[in-house]
């Protein structure tokens, strides 16, 4: 097992550290004065651009009826650039991405005020770092859920010789991860709230998509300007469907028994760290902690829970439910899905149709200047003028990797 710990400790984790023309030798950046050239190139990009501008995210559950070829959104973009969009600010890093507040530069009138988050994945860092399948994973499962109620719209992707980019949109509120912090533990509504919207996203990724989200804790999930939850950074997310998967990823705290076992898993990982997070809710810790990871993962194999007095007898029992090392007796893993977990009296207070057509507002709204506003996010260095460059070895032999974006 000490072999893996170097493996699992994510380095994205606050708690331990935050088209294909491979075959042929055109230039990219000659390609695209090309396309500046061409009239009808440019009109399709100002009207591609218009079109973004008016995607609204309270038109999710009705776009996720669409067939994918009928959604704005998710798609790959051919005609989109960097210099479309005016760089505002960074809202957050990682070891080979950046995350900027952008709007489109010369905006038509109207559109001004549209902002996204655009995510900027530099191809030579993601080849050092050995991301590559990881970035791929994480382009094509936002592609297909794109639209979704609470999880974070991917509006489109695009690239250019050296970078791979993910236009997303954007969530003022900040980290659900803060505001825990904030309120040391969150009360039972507002924990069955935000529970109940967690338990719609992983059902739509599990049943409907075959998708295993294997990185579900506070500093993924960010609050909307109406105070509904959306998940982000799908950088772990695999297409599993029926089969097992063996790669070890994940927060030490939330990572379940069959991944620190290395037996193989599936979907079932996300149903214990749904119950590592319900507990966290109302706790305002996780239930299995210690400075060393490997005592977190030997209590974790233990399984053995500890529950606080005050702890309501249904928190319990759902906690207990979903955080059982026999997968095959886990809730939610259990015959019915998702079904077994929504039925649990701890929810019997949730209108699931309600929820999923965000019918309400959400327990903590975040107070905001406008729909630019950034006070919930962290201020970051500036970006190194020191840059790895993609040679065209390194072209030849990786750029058909990123023929999806």
């Amino acid at each position: 097992m000490a072999a893996a710990v170097h493996k699992l400790l994510h380095p994205h984790s606050h708690r331990h550290g935050h088209a294909d023309d491979s075959k042929t030798k055109t230039d990219p950046h000659a390609e695209q004065q090309q396309q500046q050239q061409s009239p009808a190139m440019e009109r399709e990009r100002e009207e591609e651009k218009h079109d973004l501008a008016q995607w609204d995210a309270r038109q999710g559950p009705d776009e996720m009826q669409k067939d994918t070829s009928e959604k704005i959104v998710g798609h790959s973009s051919g005609t989109l650039r960097q210099d479309d969009f005016e760089l505002i600010k960074t809202l957050g890093t990682g070891t080979f991405a950046r995350v900027w507040l952008v709007r489109f530069s010369n905006a038509r009138n109207g559109d001004a005020d549209k902002v996204f988050a655009l995510k900027i994945l530099r191809k030579v860092d993601v080849i050092r770092l050995k991301q590559v399948e990881h970035v791929r994973n994480e382009r094509n499962v936002l592609a297909a859920v794109a639209g979704h109620p609470f999880i974070t719209t991917m509006v489109a992707s695009f690239q250019d010789r050296d970078s791979l980019y993910m236009l997303l949109e954007y969530c003022p509120g900040g980290e659900v991860f803060s505001y825990l912090r904030r309120a040391r533990r969150f009360n039972e509504a507002t924990s069955q709230f935000y529970g109940a919207e967690i338990v719609l996203i992983l059902e739509y990724l599990h049943e409907q998509e075959g998708v295993a989200y294997r990185d579900l804790k506070p500093e993924n999930i960010l609050i909307d300007a109406e105070g509904h939850l959306k998940l982000v950074d799908f950088g772990f997310a695999k297409k599993v469907e029926n089969r097992e998967t063996y790669t070890l990823c994940g927060t030490p705290e939330y990572l379940a028994p069959e991944v620190i076992r290395n037996t193989g898993h599936g979907t079932a990982v996300d149903w214990w760290a749904f119950g590592i997070l319900v507990y966290e809710f109302l706790v305002g810790q996780p239930p299995f902690w210690d400075q060393n990871p490997m005592k977190i993962y030997e209590q974790i194999v233990e399984g053995r829970l500890r529950f606080p007095s005050a702890m309501s007898s249904d928190a319990r029992d759902l906690i207990s439910g979903l955080c059982t090392v026999d997968t095959s007796k886990r809730l939610g893993n259990i015959q019915g899905g998702a079904k077994t977990v929504k039925a649990h009296p701890w929810f019997k207070n949730i209108d699931w149709d309600a929820l999923y057509h965000r019918r309400n507002k959400g327990p903590i709204v975040p107070h905001l200047r406008g729909p630019a506003d950034t006070r919930n996010f962290d201020e970051y260095e500036p970006e190194s003028s020191e840059r790895e460059k993609y040679t065209d070895e390194l072209r030849e032999k990786w750029e058909k990797c990123f023929k999806d974006f």
